[in-house]
């Protein structure tokens, strides 16, 4: 008899309502029921996300998967990071989440690292800091009263699990990329909610992924359906998906942003670690995802943007191509500069950075070798952390599907890359719901293995 469970995997630009089986051949089976935009609203210049269009796209996907006549097990929702919203005394959710995309932390930031310094607060978190951090969201809504009616705070994953069932939890993957928390104990760092203006209550209880929250509201008609917190944090639904039969591995999940790095048993925090930028956040097992976040795809992405804009209409074959066939270039760019986080027009800000003109196809050719660059960086960082050689390099996530970056990372990095599969943060999720372990799914996925130097 096949075994069923429903993945809701939130992207910030698309979601997805997604059927999953485990047959007796003990193969994950994944159909897409239902596909939808989370739309980003603009009120008055301030950028939200619209929760309720959210629910009901799940809502209307959890419809057509119940109508398929299957016994459903239980539903899983895994987000991106960082957002919240507030609830009331009364329960009620207290209107749409900003987004992390909307600027308005940023001057917060800087108030905030007033006044614990950018040393403490990584000392007190092992978090990469970004502007977009939940701490600096936090602060900044406190100081504008935004949080003034906040009973309860949920992360996103955890909001939705509460409109679906009217019971809230605090996920852990997803709390640990908040910038709020002591990995090492796994719990709240007191100083910092002090300074946000908020206290413990302020949050529901901290649940490990595997924990059920609730069951669906009889009002939606659909039945008493499990709801369980799977790893809410989409990079730790992922991660946890990775096909490796060895613990020696580094991990890269590849798209418009690009997270490499390694599992370890718990964090590490020190003044090189600090320096390097790199973040320590929750695995799905209770373990860290030691990693780096890097500008990925967005580059290309924002050069397409720019290129559609003026009539030209470059499919990722012919991307490919054009890289093939430039020659490689001579001076590389760091992804990750300043300059290329929100420019109007990419190619013409990394014309700018090197300091000469660059045809259409030099473009891709550049940003492809930077990446490649930037990944082996990390990569060797990682190794140098771990204290070891790692055997390979699992790049999974749509990014994979890159053959020529992935030949080149391979290159780059001197290793194994073995590139699949480009669903792994729904994997994940449904892995965690059927207590599936990595060895379980080695015979679900397909993936391509590419040798330095081939």
């Amino acid at each position: 008899m096949k075994r069923y469970v429903i993945a809701v995997d939130l992207g910030a630009t698309s979601g997805r309502v997604i059927l999953s089986s485990l047959g007796e051949d003990n193969k994950v089976g994944m159909e897409t029921v239902h596909r939808f935009p989370t739309r980003l609203l603009n009120v008055d210049g301030k950028y939200y996300w619209d929760l309720n269009d959210i629910r009901d796209n799940i809502l209307e996907g959890l419809r057509i998967a119940v109508g398929r006549g299957v016994k459903i097990e239980s539903i899983g929702v895994d987000t991106w990071g960082v957002d919240f919203v507030g609830v009331d005394a009364d329960g009620a959710i207290m209107g749409l989440p900003r987004s992390y995309r909307d600027p308005y932390s940023f001057a917060a930031m800087d108030e905030f690292l007033e006044i614990i310094p950018r040393e403490e607060l990584y000392r007190l978190t092992g978090i990469q800091i970004m502007n977009f951090n939940s701490v600096f969201q936090m602060y900044a809504q406190n100081k504008d009263g935004g949080l003034a009616q906040a009973d309860k705070i949920l992360f996103i994953p955890d909001a939705i699990s509460y409109m679906l069932t009217g019971k809230a939890v605090c996920e852990y993957t997803i709390l640990s990329t908040s910038a709020l928390v002591d990995p090492r104990t796994k719990d709240f760092s007191q100083p910092i909610l002090k300074v946000c203006g908020l206290g413990r209550d302020n949050f529901p209880d901290i649940v490990l992924p595997g924990t059920q929250v609730g069951v669906l509201k009889e009002e939606y008609g659909l039945g008493a359906i499990p709801v369980v917190a799977v790893a809410g944090h989409d990079t730790a639904s992922a991660v946890y998906a990775v096909p490796a039969d060895t613990d020696d591995f580094a991990y890269l999940s590849s798209g418009t942003w690009s997270l490499m790095g390694i599992e370890t048993p718990g964090p590490v925090i020190d003044d090189r670690m600090a320096e390097l930028n790199y973040t320590n956040e929750g695995g799905a097992k209770g373990n860290v995802r030691l990693l780096k976040n890097i500008t990925g795809m967005w580059l290309l992405e924002q050069c397409l943007v720019k290129w559609r804009s003026e009539g030209k209409e470059y499919g990722y074959p012919q991307l490919m191509q054009m890289a093939v066939e430039s020659a490689p270039s001579e001076t590389l760019i760091d992804p990750d500069d300043k300059l290329f986080a929100s420019p109007t027009d990419m190619p013409a800000a990394i014309r700018s950075k090197v300091g000469k003109d660059l045809t259409d196809a030099q473009l891709v050719r550049l940003i492809y070798d930077s990446l490649a660059a930037k990944y082996a960086e990390v990569f060797h960082n990682l190794e140098s952390i771990a204290g070891r050689k790692l055997s390979q390099l699992n790049i999974i996530g749509g990014g994979c599907q890159n053959e020529l970056l992935d030949r080149m990372t391979a290159d780059a990095c001197g290793v194994k890359v073995v590139a699949g599969p480009a669903e792994c943060t729904a994997l994940g999720n449904v892995m965690i719901q059927l207590g599936l372990s990595r060895k379980d799914i080695l015979n679900s996925v397909e993936t391509k293995i590419f040798y330095p130097n081939e």
